[in-house]
This record gives structure tokens, C-alpha cells and sequence, in this order.
């Protein structure tokens, strides 16, 4: 007799399966009419006619709005998630720092920043940048996104490469520092080589956090794709054909970048399997030292 149970639950028996049939087919035609009815509602405020969408096939609605929205979005994004990277390493080796005043101060940092929003950031910045001249006008939006997504992402990298680095097997530095290694040479040649490659899926996650963040930036007057969307839409009335080319641009985008970001992760991972191509992070070589992992051929 085959037992279908599992681990977790009891599976499921034949008037089971048939009550779930049912309900789904019920919530299917449930969404189906839900769908019916908004289609209705657009088609009835003339939304989804043709000559809503027919800006998007001349040259000048990309070139004046979509386009520059694009490159706000590209620029924005691209700059604030190399800042936020270069901020992460440091609050979170700072964090697990030997001197408690580098803990504290990268704690807290870490701490303030991740509890305010990203929006709060950007417009407090923008403020601060503006009362005080920090930045020329058309450079003042751009610096307040900037800012307001390196604060944020930066303080949430910093928790990834702690908490990386802290998974990591404590035998590793244990007999890094038994052949002599200091605790930098430690940090830099052994566990955050190590530590990025296991962090790298969480890494990805959060630039398409800032990515899609970056459109926050439209509240602060910075011309990003969202707000060139609007006034693509405010200029032809067609707001929702315009929010629907926006949303798109933006799948696409997130799309591309966790595609290539998953494509350096993965030839990361296979560089430290094979060893790798010119540049790869070395290994330690090996001589047995009892109960740690680190050993040393030269010996």
C-alpha cells in the first residue's frame, strides 16, 4: 500500500481534491468577471482605443519623455547602487569591528538609517542641499535621490555582509590567524571574497530595490521614467496607456538587471569551484591543521 502522506501534512484525499477543483474554478470566473467589468470601465472612457496608444509610435514622445525618464532612472539607480555597495562593506565591517566606538558608530548609523524611509531621506536631503547652496539647481534632485537610496540601501547591505560574514565557519579565521595572518588580511583575502558570493542573491535583490525606488524621486521634481510617463500622459490624455508603457519599461528594466546580476553571481560561483579564470579570489593553500579548514601545501 503506497502512503501518501507527507512530512508536513496529509495529503490531500479524492472529495478533497474535488472541493479544491471547484473553488478554483469558482475564483478563476471570480477574477474573469472582475476583469470584464474593468475592461468595460476603460472601454467606456474610451481608454483602450487605438488613438490612446498611438503616441507611443512617434519618435518625439520617446525622445522628449520616455527616453530622458529612462536615463533619470539609469543614472539614479546606477549611481546610488555603487555608493550603497561601497557604504555596505563599510557600516558592515565596521560592525564587526574589535573597537567598540566602530561598532557603536557603524550601529547606529545602520540602525538610523534603515528606520526612515526612503522618501524622507530624499526630500530632507533635497531640503538640506537647497538651503544651503550644496548642489547647483539642476543637479538638486538628482543629489537628493542619490543620497536618500544610498542611506537606505547601504544601511540594509551593511546587515547582508554582516550577517554573510558571520555565516561563515568560524575555523576559517581561527587558522588564518594561527599562520599569521592579521585580522585585515583575514577579513580581505578569506572571508569577504567567501561572503560575497554567498550574499550576492540578497545583494540582487536590493538593487532592484533601488532600482524601482528611484521613481520616488518624481515627488522631488527629478525627471525619472514614472514622472516622464505622467506628462507624456498629461500632454496626449491618455494617463493609463502611458502608466501601463511605464510599468512595462520598468519589468524590463529590474528584468535586465537581475538577469546580468545572476550572471555574475553564477560565473563568481564557478570561478571559486574551478579556480577559476585571471583574477579570481585564491585559495588558501593547505597543511592539516587539526579541526579547521585552512591548510597549507607549502609546509
Amino acid at each position: 500500500m503506497s502512503n501518501s502522506a507527507t512530512v508536513l501534512y496529509d495529503a490531500p484525499g479524492p472529495k478533497a481534491k474535488n472541493i479544491y477543483r471547484l473553488i478554483s474554478v469558482a475564483v478563476a470566473l471570480a477574477l474573469l468577471g472582475i476583469g470584464y467589468l474593468v475592461y468595460a470601465a476603460l472601454d467606456d472612457k474610451g481608454q483602450l482605443t487605438a488613438a490612446k496608444w498611438e503616441p507611443f509610435t512617434e519618435s518625439t514622445s520617446w525622445t522628449t519623455y520616455l527616453i530622458p525618464g529612462i536615463r533619470g532612472t539609469l543614472v539614479a539607480a546606477a549611481v546610488s547602487i555603487v555608493f550603497a555597495l561601497i557604504l555596505g562593506a563599510i557600516l558592515g565591517i565596521g560592525r564587526l569591528s574589535d573597537h567598540r566606538p566602530v561598532r557603536w558608530v557603524a550601529g547606529g548609523i545602520v540602525e538610523l538609517f534603515r528606520a526612515i524611509p526612503v522618501l524622507i531621506l530624499m526630500i530632507f536631503s533635497y531640503q538640506l542641499f537647497a538651503e544651503y547652496e550644496v548642489f547647483k539647481s539642476k543637479y538638486l534632485a538628482l543629489a537628493a535621490v542619490i543620497v536618500g537610496l544610498t542611506l537606505y540601501n547601504g544601511s540594509v547591505i551593511a546587515e547582508i555582509v554582516r550577517a554573510g560574514i558571520n555565516s561563515l565557519p568560524k575555523g576559517q579565521s581561527e587558522a588564518a590567524m594561527a599562520l599569521g595572518m592579521r585580522k585585515s588580511q583575514v577579513m580581505r583575502t578569506i572571508l569577504l571574497p567567501q561572503a560575497v558570493t554567498a550574499m550576492l542573491p540578497a545583494i540582487i535583490s536590493q538593487m532592484v530595490v533601488a532600482l524601482k525606488d528611484s521613481a520616488l524621486g518624481y515627488l522631488i521634481g527629478y525627471v525619472e521614467v514614472v514622472r516622464s510617463g505622467q506628462q507624456l500622459g498629461a500632454f496626449y490624455g491618455n494617463y493609463l496607456p502611458a502608466l501601463i508603457v511605464v510599468a512595462i519599461i520598468m519589468i524590463v528594466l529590474n528584468y535586465t538587471l537581475t538577469v546580468v546580476a545572476t550572471r555574475v553571481e553564477k560565473r563568481l560561483r564557478a570561478a571559486r569551484k574551478g579556480g577559476g579564470p585571471k583574477g579570481a579570489v585564491p585559495e588558501l593553500p593547505a597543511v592539516s591543521v587539526p579541526g579547521m579548514d585552512i591548510t597549507d601545501k607549502r609546509l
